[in-house]
C-alpha cells in the first residue's frame, strides 16, 4: 500500500510577514514528505489530549536518535488538527525533533482508512491511533490500535508506541542484512 497523494496545509516562520504572527502558509505534498525517505508516522486523535501528550508523542521524541541510528530519516506526528494548533502543541510540549504534521481536513487520514467519529468526546472526525513505517512512499508496516470504531468508548494505546516501532525496525534491519 502506498501513502495517499495529498497536500498538507502547513505554516512556516517568515520574518518578512512581520507582526506578532510571522508565519505564512506552505503547501507540503506527500511526495515531499515520503519520496526517497524512510519515515515513521505516529498518528493520534488530537493535540493537547491526555495519552497523546503524556505518552505517545513524548515516547517518539525521546527515542528520536535511536530511530535515526536505525536509518529513519524523519518522524512525523500526524493529527486531524490545523497547523496553528499543531504548532502551539509542539511549543507546549517542547518538541524539537519530531515534526508535527497537520491534517486539518482529515484528507490523508480518510484516504488511509483511519478517520473515525469521536462525537462521544465532542471531537468530531479524528484519526484513529496508529503508527507506520514508510519507505519511499510504500507503507512497510502499520500498527493500528485494536478496537477501531466510531465513537470508541476507550482510547487503546498498546502497539503504536515508540518501543513497538523500534522493535519492528530492529527486526526489519536484521532481516534485510
Amino acid at each position: 500500500m502506498r501513502v495517499p497523494p495529498v497536500t498538507f496545509k502547513t505554516r512556516v516562520r517568515d520574518e518578512s510577514v512581520g507582526g506578532p504572527n510571522p508565519f505564512r502558509w506552505q503547501d507540503v505534498t506527500s511526495d515531499e514528505i515520503f519520496k526517497g525517505k524512510k519515515v515513521v508516522v505516529l498518528a493520534l486523535p488530537g493535540a493537547f489530549t491526555p495519552t497523546c501528550s503524556s505518552t505517545h508523542l513524548p515516547g517518539y521524541e525521546a527515542a528520536y536518535e535511536e530511530f535515526r541510528k536505525l536509518g529513519v530519516d524523519e518522524i512525523y506526528c500526524l493529527s486531524v488538527n490545523d497547523a496553528f494548533v499543531m504548532f502551539q502543541w509542539g511549543n507546549h510540549m517542547g518538541v524539537k525533533k519530531v515534526k508535527l504534521l497537520p491534517d486539518g481536513s482529515g484528507d490523508f487520514t480518510r484516504r488511509m482508512g483511519m478517520l473515525v467519529k469521536k462525537d462521544n468526546l465532542g471531537f468530531g472526525m479524528r484519526s484513529w491511533r496508529y503508527s507506520m513505517f514508510v519507505d519511499d512512499g510504500e507503507v512497510v508496516a502499520l500498527f493500528s490500535e485494536p478496537g477501531y470504531a466510531d465513537d470508541c468508548p476507550t482510547d487503546p494505546f498498546e502497539i503504536s508506541d515508540a518501543e513497538t516501532m523500534l522493535n519492528f525496525l530492529k527486526d526489519h534491519q536484521k532481516k534485510a542484512a
